[in-house]
């Protein structure tokens, strides 16, 4: 009888175990997958650079320095860590900001076949990325929790799961680049 009863225990307490594993493996692949995401969005951005710079310096010749910018920012979206690609990412979106407000300053350039749809290739890549950091900042929320609750807390560290990352910026960091024209 006893025998039976710690029979149970101990098939509950695996049973325990293959559960909260498996929980930990599915939420680092949702996590990982998630980075691939932001990834694939952060390529689409940096190869539809080039284009947007050859398209705007014939028309915006004075903001030269800030097309160099952009230029060397692209090269930061797609290596470095998550905080390095996250800090990149931000200040990116700024200048691309400042490029379509100056640009309503030329407007045979507004009136440009091709800018228009660079800018709204651009601005649709700008909402996929959006959507793409939220939806892993929610994975490595879910992932995190859970590396950090009882009993699966254990689990995680028999295992050797770590905490991951979220797509952010370092507070002081967090705000607006300052572009000069």
């Amino acid at each position: 009888m006893h025998y039976i009863t710690l029979l149970i225990i101990l098939g509950g307490l695996v049973l325990l175990v293959i559960l909260a594993y498996n929980k930990l493996v599915s939420l680092r692949n949702q996590t990982e997958n998630a980075w691939h995401q932001i990834d694939v969005q952060l390529k689409r951005r940096h190869d539809l650079i080039p284009n947007l710079v050859n398209t705007v310096k014939g028309y915006m010749k004075h903001e030269q320095s800030t097309l160099k910018t952009l230029t060397e920012l692209r090269s930061n979206l797609v290596k470095g860590d998550i905080n390095s690609k996250a800090r990149a990412n931000d200040q990116f979106s700024n200048i691309l900001k400042s490029i379509f407000a100056v640009a309503e300053n030329y407007p045979k350039l507004q009136a440009s076949r091709n800018f228009l749809n660079l800018q709204e290739e651009l601005s649709a890549t700008e909402n996929k990325i959006s959507y793409s950091r939220q939806f892993y900042n929610d994975a490595v929320y879910n992932l995190n929790t859970t590396i950090e609750s009882f009993p699966t807390n254990i689990i995680a560290g028999i295992f050797k799961f770590s905490k991951k990352l979220y797509f952010g910026v370092e507070e002081s960091e967090k705000r607006l680049v300052k572009v000069e024209f």
